[in-house]
């Protein structure tokens, strides 16, 4: 990576790059260490010049809220791409079409239909992500996923091409979709249906509600840490590591929460390291104890 080409060509784009940028900041982990290159773009025009700078065989990764991500301690040879506030705008095509960002937030989206009288987006408000991140791993909860309400993708490829992927032409499974690992996701079309607002957000704090009892919030996790082994069997996998492991168990400041035991925390000052161990311990305890193997849902970045 030739940092120089960057460096005297970074005051042309509108967007802001960083060198030697601390990644602790930008996942809910707050754990990793520094990326050689952190690009906020503020235009598409930006993001098309990076990419044409940028090698097509050099590391790249897009990252939106922060959520499900776990960063390596060492530095991250590559460059990191957080897409700015204009990748966030949400947008009423017709009375049950939406166009979102990438970069927006999934609870804005859920809100954005609720004051349209759109139904169909309420579990969003419940998945702490970005719309980019959603349609990437096909994210959902209350047994709706992103794949029910999408309609088509638009995105731009390294060679900075940009494309319009219908659903038809996408592959999905649970926490799943065969889109190209790199293309970054610019925008969505979205289809609901017409349903009162007081209906939407009484379904909305019902499920707000669920999801507070269950799952612990205001704390440094990533979420769910694996998958439902549903092609292995119906047991929740919070459940199955419950039954599997102590939960007490501890590496560093790397624990299990209390609350829900497919949520991994960073009580204070874990490492990659010690999170690594955790994730590691889980998974073969529960491979020797109960013949299940566990994917992971959060994704490690190296």
């Amino acid at each position: 990576m030739n940092i120089k080409n960057f460096e005297n060509t970074f005051k042309s784009f509108t967007g802001r790059i960083y060198f030697n940028y601390s990644l602790k900041k930008l996942n809910w982990f707050n754990i990793g260490g520094d990326t050689k290159i952190y690009f906020k773009p503020e235009t598409l025009q930006d993001l098309i010049e990076f990419l044409k700078l940028y090698k097509n065989d050099e590391k790249l990764f897009v990252i939106g809220a922060g959520s499900n991500i776990l960063f390596k301690d060492d530095l991250y040879e590559g460059a990191v791409i957080k897409l700015s506030k204009n990748f966030s705008r949400i947008s009423l095509l017709n009375e049950n079409i939406i166009v979102a960002g990438s970069g927006a937030l999934d609870k804005s989206l859920s809100e954005f239909a609720a004051n349209n009288n759109i139904g169909g987006f309420e579990f969003l408000s419940c998945i702490p992500g970005t719309v980019g991140g959603g349609i990437r791993m096909n994210s959902g909860c209350f047994e709706s996923e992103f794949k029910d309400i999408l309609i088509s993708v638009q995105a731009i490829n390294r060679l900075g091409e940009v494309l319009t992927i219908p659903k038809k032409d996408i592959k999905f499974d649970y926490r799943y979709t065969d889109l190209a690992k790199d293309l970054i996701f610019l925008s969505a079309s979205f289809k609901g249906y017409k349903k009162k607002r007081e209906e939407i957000l009484e379904k909305v704090n019902n499920l707000k509600n669920k999801k507070e009892k269950a799952q612990p919030t205001r704390i440094k996790t990533g979420g769910s840490t694996f998958k439902n082994p549903i092609k292995q069997t119906d047991k929740k996998v919070w459940k199955i590591i419950k039954e599997s492991v102590p939960v007490n168990i501890q590496f560093g400041d790397a624990i299990i929460s209390d609350k829900h035991a497919n949520f991994f925390v960073n009580k204070d000052n874990a490492s990659y390291k010690d999170m690594k161990k955790l994730i590691d311990f889980v998974k073969e305890n529960v491979k020797n104890k109960t013949a299940i193997d566990l994917d992971l849902e959060i994704i490690l970045v190296e």
